[in-house]
Parts: structure tokens; sequence; C-alpha cells
């Protein structure tokens, strides 16, 4: 019976001290800079991957058909999407494509070595040797540029170089905004040299 008692006491004991010892392995250790960060993981990834964005010319209702026109083909090895985060959006880590058409089916083309869409805001910015080259042969060059969807507006605050062959023009300067038709161009800075038409009287 005293043996029973004492199995028992030594038991409680072990249960006790075991307890005891896992109760102070508490982490107490505070973490700071790239270690406090939390890692995030992309809720779907998508390889080698082309998404047309298309709209119909007219309103339609639930049971309409009607002929729809290709607004915007986009083009990329590898996209990263994170709706499963607070503040959604998506990443083009490789590099990216945009073929964009106007009302007569005329083509204009955005490249970039990075890009990253945030769903919420309807913003997008792109990274690295961006490239935007019209219809009619614009093009404009610069390390990063972005895009309100919301607004129709595209703007930069770094160096770029604007290239247009109807004026015969080459503009570099230094943050610049616009509308997606190139019809309003406000540069913030501009140097260097600059080729200007005259006009003939």
């Amino acid at each position: 019976m005293k043996r029973t008692s004492r199995n028992i006491l030594k038991c409680f004991a072990t249960a006790f001290v075991v307890a005891i010892l896992f109760m102070s392995c508490k982490d107490d250790y505070q973490r700071v800079g790239e270690e406090a960060i939390k890692p995030v993981f992309p809720e779907r990834i998508a390889h080698n991957f082309t998404f047309t964005y298309t709209e119909t010319v007219d309103v339609m209702s639930s049971q309409d058909s009607a002929q729809s026109r290709v607004i915007a083909v986009l083009s990329s090895p590898l996209s990263e999407d994170y709706d499963n985060q607070n503040f959604k959006f998506r990443t083009f880590p490789n590099g990216l494509k945009v073929d964009f058409f106007d009302e007569k089916n005329q083509k204009s083309i955005v490249k970039a070595d990075y890009g990253i869409v945030y769903s919420q805001t309807g913003l997008i910015d792109l990274q690295g040797n961006v490239v935007i080259e019209t219809h009619d042969g614009k093009k404009l060059e610069t390390p990063q540029l972005f895009f309100d969807r919301k607004n129709n507006w595209i703007f930069t605050e770094e160096k770029f170089t604007y290239t247009n062959p109807e004026d015969g023009t080459i503009m570099d300067g230094e943050g610049m905004d616009f509308n997606k038709e190139f019809s309003f161009l406000k540069a913030h800075k501009t140097y260097g040299l600059m080729t200007i038409k005259e006009e003939k009287e």
C-alpha cells in the first residue's frame, strides 16, 4: 500500500516537473528587422499565361448577346496572386508585356521587368526598363511608371526619355504625367538637348 502511494506520488511529481519545464520554455525572444516580418505566400501562381481583356460595344442585359472587342492583352512568364492578404495585390516578378488596342484597333505596347497591380486601389506599378510604344511611333522610356486605372492617368517621378517622331523631338527629363492617349503631356523637369521643329509661316 505504501509502495503504491509512493509510486503515485512520484508520477504526480514527475508530471508536475515536466509541466513546469514546458511552461518555462516559452519563447521570449524579441524578433526585429527582417526576421520579425511574417512570410507571405501567394494564393495562386500562373506560369506562361496570356490574359485578354474585352468589352462589349453596347450595354447588355443578362440574356443579350453582342459583339465584343479586345482592349488589352497581358502576357507574362509568371504571375503571383496575393488575394489572400488584407491589402490584395498581384505581382509579375519576371516581367510583363501589355498590348493595348484603341477604338480603331491600333496597338500600343507597354513592357517592364517587374509589375505589381494593387487590386483595391486600381494602381499599377511598373519597374525596370519600362517602355511605352504607341501605335504612331511615340516612345517613353523610364525606370518606373505608375498607371492609375480609375482615372486613366499615367505618371512617373523618375528620369525619362520621350521620343516623338511626328515632331522629330527627343526630350529628356525627370518626372512626367500624361493621359493614356498621349494627347496631354506634362514634364516636371526637362534637361539636355531637345530638338523642336519650327513652324513655317
